[in-house]
């Protein structure tokens, strides 16, 4: 799939600065929380909240007309849940480096797609899971060719794709706005790769940077 994910041009032109590092990681071994992705949680929760990151993403969720204190961009729901919350062992990876790197990040189960995984603007007849309801036209959506993955940007993932501790197949999304630099972002993709090769020491892990509608 990597190579056929896509940024719609409209989303980089609500946001010309946005960038995502795609992840796949092909063989994990998932499970419950341990003592280990216990560490990560509670060591990432002592981090300064990197207000300006988030303010970034509000300001985004406005552009779309999303109100982002009815409806949180990802890592400012996450920030504000101290301690933070013990999902597995996976879950608790990339949900350190959000935190430690005030950085959107979204796991799924790379197996429960059907087709590409793409960011588009909605267009309001997309299908979604009830619980979330319907796209507004204009909203910022993940989506594959069932329907919608992703509402409102990075607000709220769909039950369909979400990481499990049967999960063996995951894409990571990791979505950048300034003042993230680049640099930042690789990094926080090369810190979480080691977290899941950590978790699994023979997962395959492969990346690919979307940026400037390219």
């Amino acid at each position: 799939m990597l190579d056929d994910i896509r940024v719609d041009d409209a989303v980089f032109e609500l946001r010309p600065d946005f960038a995502v590092l795609i992840m796949t990681a092909h063989g994990l071994r998932n499970g419950p929380t341990d003592d280990r992705s216990r560490a990560w949680l509670a060591e990432a929760a002592t981090q300064e909240v990197q207000t300006t990151k988030i303010d970034a993403w509000k300001d985004a969720y406005r552009a779309f007309g999303a109100k982002p204190q009815r409806t949180r961009p990802s890592v400012d729901a996450l920030t504000r849940r101290m301690p933070l919350p013990e999902i597995n062992q996976v879950v608790d990876a990339y949900n350190t480096i959000s935190v430690k790197h005030a950085l959107p990040i979204g796991g799924e189960d790379l197996d429960r797609y059907v087709g590409p995984a793409r960011l588009v603007r909605a267009v309001g007849d997309e299908a979604s899971e009830e619980a979330l309801g319907t796209p507004e036209p204009g909203e910022v959506i993940w989506r594959d060719d069932v329907g919608v993955t992703c509402r409102r940007w990075n607000w709220r993932q769909v039950v369909r794709t979400r990481l499990t501790e049967e999960t063996t197949n995951a894409i990571f999304l990791l979505e950048r706005l300034e003042p993230m630099s680049l640099e930042e972002l690789k990094q926080a993709g090369e810190e979480l790769a080691d977290l899941l090769s950590e978790l699994s020491p023979q997962v395959r892990i492969a990346s690919s940077l979307l940026t400037g509608g390219k």
